[in-house]
């Protein structure tokens, strides 16, 4: 299968939570033709039922676009969805577990500001981790920054792709890039702009020019 050959690298879409479901497969519609190469799903709140269809219309609108659809928190809800992985924080499940869960779905693991984390994530069975916040975020604003070193800090670590995330527009998005993130993790700038599409060309077209460094393992197929 073709998401199997694909390499974590490019766009990482972030859907902000929201009850309007036509809304946010819309909006997703056009991150993904802009070249969103990932798209990940979070519903913290969201009642079961909501989360369910509307994660199945996301991974729907992902198999569509070549794009690996990636679920937030909740490894029960990427198994019923059909989700190509999961990404990981501090209280969800542990990364041993959810591999235990999901033998052959990509697993992510936020590191936050501690670019040592990715040493046991690794161990722990990821295929990435990521990074943040970078800047200033709008959606976690008690988040405690991390330096551009620590991008690079996390590729030594632990030996996989990274993906940065916090406060990342197309103003500061480069020096991200420039600074060694094998994907960029972006929601407000993506999904508030007035042109998604646009926005999301805008930033995918930054790794067009950029050698990829590290591959993800052979990735695997939808859990």
């Amino acid at each position: 299968m073709a998401s199997e050959r694909r390499r974590l690298r490019g766009l990482y879409a972030i859907t902000p939570e929201t009850h309007d479901t036509a809304s946010l497969l819309a909006r997703s519609r056009l991150a993904l033709e802009g070249g969103a190469a990932l798209l990940q799903y979070r519903a913290k709140s969201l009642d079961r039922g909501i989360a369910i269809v509307q994660a199945r219309g996301l991974a729907a609108e992902c198999r569509a676009a070549g794009a690996l659809f990636i679920v937030n928190d909740d490894v029960e809800l990427a198994l019923a969805c059909g989700a190509d992985g999961v990404h990981l924080g501090r209280d969800d499940m542990d990364p041993a577990s959810a591999r235990a869960r999901l033998p052959r779905a990509i697993i992510g693991v936020s590191c936050y500001s501690d670019p040592g984390r990715a040493r046991s994530a690794r161990e722990a069975g990821a295929d990435y981790v990521a990074v943040g916040s970078m800047f200033a975020s709008a959606t976690k604003r008690s988040a405690v920054r991390a330096p551009l070193e620590a991008i690079a800090a996390a590729a030594r670590e632990g030996g996989l792709p990274v993906a940065a995330i916090g406060g990342i527009t197309p103003a500061n998005a480069e020096s991200v890039v420039r600074a060694g993130a094998d994907m960029i993790a972006v929601i407000s700038a993506l999904f508030d702009a007035g042109d998604v599409r646009a926005s999301a060309r805008a930033l995918s077209a930054l790794f067009d020019s950029r050698e990829v460094s590290r591959d993800v393992r052979a990735q695997p197929r939808p859990v």
